[in-house]
């Protein structure tokens, strides 16, 4: 039997922002494709984490672009996760290669990265890279799990349930505490991991900024709102 996720979507039309409806969501478990249903007042919409491939090139693509195009222009954007930014994507095969960390160098860990998905739409919305376990420095600073929201696509819900998505991903790796880390003035941030299960640890400065610990307990990680 296959298990689903609702979470309210935006209201198109009165645009209520996502932390009022998020009160009155109901979630259970995500299905065995590991994909999200949002409800909204329109559509249904089904998200799923994949690898990067030749197939979805096209979408993976019109994604990087907007993507960069922002970064270049937004001196402050959060460029994470940095995994799909490192190589140049117009040698796609190269580029594909070269975004899981296989056999790390030195100060590196396995490292998986997967693409969010919208199947109804077939449009990427976004991506997360995840470690498969923690040095000194992602202890600190970095947590299990980078990820981003493509621009055009963020404060809509997104990257909370892609968040849920990864964390299954994370429980089949064998990691079942899993820290997230992002800068203490990005609320929507925030919001994501909290409305996850994440539990402030404490907070650390890097560079200037202060950064937010946060714990998931995978078995915990899906509340009841």
């Amino acid at each position: 039997m296959d298990f689903y996720i609702k979470v309210k979507a935006l209201h198109k039309k009165r645009r209520q922002p996502y932390k009022k409806l998020a009160k009155s969501a109901i979630m259970y478990t995500v299905n065995r494709k590991e994909s999200w249903n949002l409800r909204g007042n329109i559509t249904i919409m089904k998200l799923k984490l994949v690898k990067a491939s030749f197939e979805c090139q096209n979408q993976i693509i019109n994604m990087l672009e907007e993507w960069i195009d922002y970064n270049s222009i937004t001196p402050s954007a959060n460029r994470s996760p940095w995994a799909i930014f490192q190589n140049d994507f117009h040698d796609f095969e190269y580029y594909i290669n070269r975004l899981d960390i296989i056999k790390p160098e030195e100060g590196k860990v396995p490292a998986s990265t997967y693409f969010c998905l919208d199947e109804n739409r077939n449009f990427m919305l976004g991506a997360v890279n995840i470690r498969h376990y923690l040095n000194e420095y992602l202890l600190e600073y970095g947590g299990h799990i980078g990820y981003g929201i493509r621009p055009s696509e963020r404060r809509k819900g997104y990257a909370s349930a892609m968040i849920g998505i990864a964390l299954k991903k994370c429980k089949i790796l064998g990691i079942d505490k899993v820290l997230l880390v992002c800068n203490k003035d990005n609320i929507g941030s925030a919001k994501a991991i909290i409305n996850n299960g994440g539990v402030l640890e404490n907070e650390v400065i890097k560079d200037g900024e202060i950064m937010q610990r946060y714990w998931i307990d995978v078995d915990r990680q899906i509340p009841v709102l």
